[in-house]
């Protein structure tokens, strides 16, 4: 009888923390440090500035439906860390022509699309189902990590002085890119099966992988799945605004040198994504033990919270139990919806329930940021804009309250 091979699955989780804190946590989470620089050198208004995001969002949403679907998800990540590169190259030698800059953005958020999380939750979700939570954190840890270090790059090479420094920086985020490259050839693998395993190393496969996977018709039909997209889409536009807007809430809350705005924005970050790994691991823990719906629930209702605090934030200080509170609710709320997805609808359906969910997330996380400039622009401070963000973001809690409490993959 043939010896039996070690389970693989961490090293693809070990794969997927690398692959995916490139691919997102680097460039989506670093890109706000540029928008005053964009202001400053191009004189762009800020809703001109977020404009780009959620315009590529939209004509993106064809994306997920068409090419996910069809790509493995190793060859989606090269493909998108591919993209990401071009969008990144050209935001560094691009000068102030606004339709260059949403063009980009459009190559950018396809990139985003193909090698962001749809790919790693796909991986991670066929190697684990017992510990999917779990793995799912560890991964997702991997972004906090990669944003982190990029939050040292961005400001270590960028002279606060020299108001055209940024344009090297964009193009050494984006050469970052091809980091990711070796690890999704050499080490991902797609599925348990490439290496004749099966999920968490078990002898057989779980019931869910017999589970048929499910029709984008039968997902649209579905209220479940509507109230996953409507929850999703709330709480991740709350986080997309506090994330795109918060160097600017520091600015008019009195942290008004650039220098000092730059340094209190990457301690605020880094924090946050500290904040967030303990999030990831802890609620991904509970969401393997505990009944998702509730820990969904606690974690959006806790991104709602965090907004009132912002409007607390003043100089001298750093904005430390803000950055702590929305770190934990920020890391575990992206998690948990590939988890809640699979639990719902089963593992097979997860690549398309994810290919719908993604791209209309990817508009709330956009259009959210646009709507507070807008708003903000009507208004003498942050405080009617965060508060419309804060209402949607009850919004979303709710939806997930409305949630069944068991789906196709129960235990």
């Amino acid at each position: 009888m043939p010896e039996k091979k070690p389970f693989y699955g961490w090293w693809v989780v070990a794969a997927s923390f690398v692959t995916f804190g490139l691919s997102v946590g680097l460039p989506y989470y670093n890109m706000p440090f540029f928008y005053d620089y964009f202001a400053k050198s191009y004189g762009w208004a800020r809703s001109e500035i977020t404009l780009g995001f959620p315009l590529a969002a939209i004509l993106t949403l064809w994306v997920g439906p068409v090419l996910v679907p069809k790509l493995s998800p190793r060859r989606s990540i090269l493909i998108g860390t591919g993209l990401t590169f071009l969008a990144f190259a050209g935001f560094s030698q691009m000068g102030g022509n606004l339709t260059v800059y949403y063009a980009l953005w459009f190559i950018y958020t396809m990139g985003y699309i193909l090698s962001g999380p749809i790919p790693h939750q796909v991986i991670v979700s066929h190697w684990f189902r017992k510990r999917r939570g779990f793995s799912m954190g560890i991964v997702y840890i991997g972004v906090a990590v990669g944003a982190s270090l990029g939050t040292l790059l961005v400001k270590g090479i960028t002279p606060p002085h020299d108001p055209n420094a940024f344009h090297t920086t964009m193009l050494v985020v984006g050469l970052c890119m091809f980091l990711a490259w070796p690890v999704a050839l050499f080490i991902h693998k797609d599925k348990p099966s490439d290496l004749g395993q099966f999920a968490d190393g078990a002898s057989e496969a779980p019931p869910d992988v017999k589970v048929e996977s499910h029709s984008f018709g039968y997902l649209l039909r579905n209220y479940a799945f509507w109230l996953l997209l409507i929850g999703s889409f709330c709480s991740i536009g709350s986080i997309g605004a506090v994330n795109f807007h918060m160097k600017f809430v520091f600015q008019d809350q009195g942290f008004k040198e650039q220098a000092v705005r730059d340094a209190v924005w990457a301690a605020a970050n880094i924090a946050i994504l500290i904040s967030s790994v303990v999030g990831r691991v802890f609620i991904g823990a509970m969401a393997d033990k505990l009944n998702m719906k509730w820990v969904m629930f606690g974690t959006y209702f806790l991104v709602a919270g965090t907004i009132p605090v912002l409007l607390l934030v003043a100089p001298p200080g750093t904005p430390w139990l803000f950055a702590v509170l929305f770190g934990l609710a920020m890391g575990a709320d992206y998690m948990l919806i590939p988890l809640m997805a699979a639990r719902q609808f089963g593992v097979n359906s997860l690549a398309r329930a994810m290919a719908i969910i993604l791209p209309v997330n990817t508009i709330g996380q956009t259009w959210f940021p646009q709507l507070v400039s807008v708003l903000r622009e009507q208004s003498p401070n942050y405080t009617i804009p965060l508060y419309t963000v804060f209402a949607l973001a009850m919004v979303g809690a709710l939806a997930i309250f409305l949630l069944p409490a068991r789906g196709v993959d129960n235990k």
